[in-house]
């Protein structure tokens, strides 16, 4: 039998599970050779008899002293080096990149490295801080990730997970750091591709008792939700990932008030997007005050509808010796309107992985620290958003440092020194970073554009 052991003492490993993919478990015997069947305790105490053979995914972790650059990349044993060899023995930080394209695996990769540490570090008398560091991922992932035509679950922003340990090597807490938030995508989705998670899984609790008063329906209703046609993705049923969000918000220890209020800004937000804006004139647009959306939407936040009707068809202007109200047109009130929406979901989510940051807090003096970086990934589309050409410079300049450190600096040193050596051919992306960033470069054009 093929087991993927996950602690020094051998009494954890993984086993395959039809929904999370994998689940940890518990050796509840001792198992002796010769043995027919394996007896496991999983985390939520139910008993297994396990005989089952083991895909390659969870083989055993390389022995000590194992060259890895001898095998197959494995997510555990790039884990284990990270923890037992590089940390617990050289008393030194470190932190995993895991990057790629759109759709190449990273986010799994990352929870699953996350995993890893919170399974062999896990305290014989305190598993809560672990569980509250899992409990992060199915929250981030709901609020910041979404369905693209590459990837049903692609991270919409960059994530970086410092998780921190004691002397004993057990995790003490965690701080999470997000970049660049795609905010384009809650009011704009391309053919093919969903919006974020979290408003399919409202939309598929609306006709539960405690959301009736969102007044939501399907999310084919709503224009935030169904411009890419497609607001389903297929094996996934959203209203048990919903479930599973309000699970581990509860487990992180937000409560049943502040999740219902993270709710009523959702469900506000696909409102908006349904608001009717009409053209008056070539120069005037309004809101008719009777808009079934318009109303719901204020009563959702406590606002006044007909300053709302004004504000999103007029802007003021102020001078040094005024102040002048100008009716604007339509597609300016269009565009009000979906910024408007793109703020509130930007500062919700802030607030959110604040709230999930606080939860991680903890006592006493941090011994060392992992980081495990899980960044956002390439993606060509025939029209690119300000954020996705941003994500496309971030992964570029990640991607020269690659090539500075792994081939530039390592091969000099070898020339310097004399050593026998075939230079290794690789793409050199400093053009593109050139044209991006250098005088006159796209930046440069952007600045000029937006004076």
């Amino acid at each position: 039998m093929r087991l993927k052991f996950t602690s020094q003492e051998y009494n954890r490993v993984w086993i395959p599970d039809p929904e999370e993919v994998w689940q940890s478990a518990e050796i509840a015997t001792n198992y002796k050779t010769g043995d027919s069947v394996l007896h496991l305790r999983l985390e939520d105490g139910v008993e297994l008899h396990f005989f089952q053979w083991i895909p390659a995914l969870c083989t055993p972790l390389p022995k000590s002293g194992q060259n890895m650059g001898d095998m197959d990349p494995h997510i555990f044993a790039v884990a284990e080096r990270k923890l037992t060899y590089k940390m617990a023995r050289n008393n030194k930080n470190q932190s995993v990149i895991v990057s790629g394209e759109s759709g190449a695996g990273k986010t799994v990769s990352a929870r699953y490295a996350m995993r890893y540490f919170a399974t062999v570090s896990r305290s014989s008398n305190n598993t809560q801080v672990e569980d509250k560091v899992l409990a992060s991922n199915p929250i981030t992932e709901a609020v910041g990730n979404a369905k693209t035509t590459r990837n049903d679950n692609s991270s919409r922003f960059g994530k970086y997970m410092e998780i921190s340990f004691d002397q004993r090597y057990q995790i003490m807490g965690a701080n999470m750091r997000t970049y660049l938030l795609e905010k384009s995508r809650v009011v704009f989705q391309s053919e093919n591709e969903r919006n974020y998670h979290i408003f399919y899984q409202l939309c598929a609790s609306a006709h539960r008792p405690e959301f009736k008063y969102l007044k939501l329906g399907s999310a084919e209703e709503f224009h935030y939700t169904n411009m890419g046609g497609n607001t389903v993705i297929e094996g996934v049923n959203d209203g048990d990932y919903m479930m599973e969000t309000q699970k581990t918000f509860t487990l992180l220890g937000l409560k049943e008030d502040f999740q219902m209020d993270v709710f009523r800004i959702l469900a506000a937000i696909l409102h908006l997007g349904n608001v009717q804006i009409t053209a008056v004139s070539d120069e005037r647009s309004s809101v008719s005050l009777d808009d079934k959306h318009l109303n719901i939407f204020c009563e959702l936040l406590d606002l006044e509808s007909d300053k709302i009707a004004q504000w999103l068809c007029h802007r003021k202007i102020i001078t040094t010796s005024e102040t002048v109200v100008k009716p604007i047109m339509k597609f300016q009130a269009l565009n009000a309107r979906d910024a408007l929406a793109k703020k509130i979901y930007a500062h919700l989510f802030d607030f959110i992985v604040e709230r999930i940051n606080k939860a991680l807090q903890f006592s006493g003096k941090q011994h060392t620290f992992i980081g495990v970086l899980d960044i956002y990934g390439f993606e060509t589309f025939d029209v690119n958003s300000f954020e996705q050409f941003c994500i496309n410079y971030a992964n570029e300049k990640l991607q020269q440092q690659f090539n500075l450190h792994v081939f530039k600096l390592e091969q000099e040193e070898y020339m310097k020194e004399n050593i026998p050596w075939t230079l290794i051919d690789f793409y050199d992306n400093q053009p593109v970073i050139d044209l991006i960033e250098a005088k006159m470069g796209i930046l440069d054009l952007l600045d000029e554009e937006c004076m």
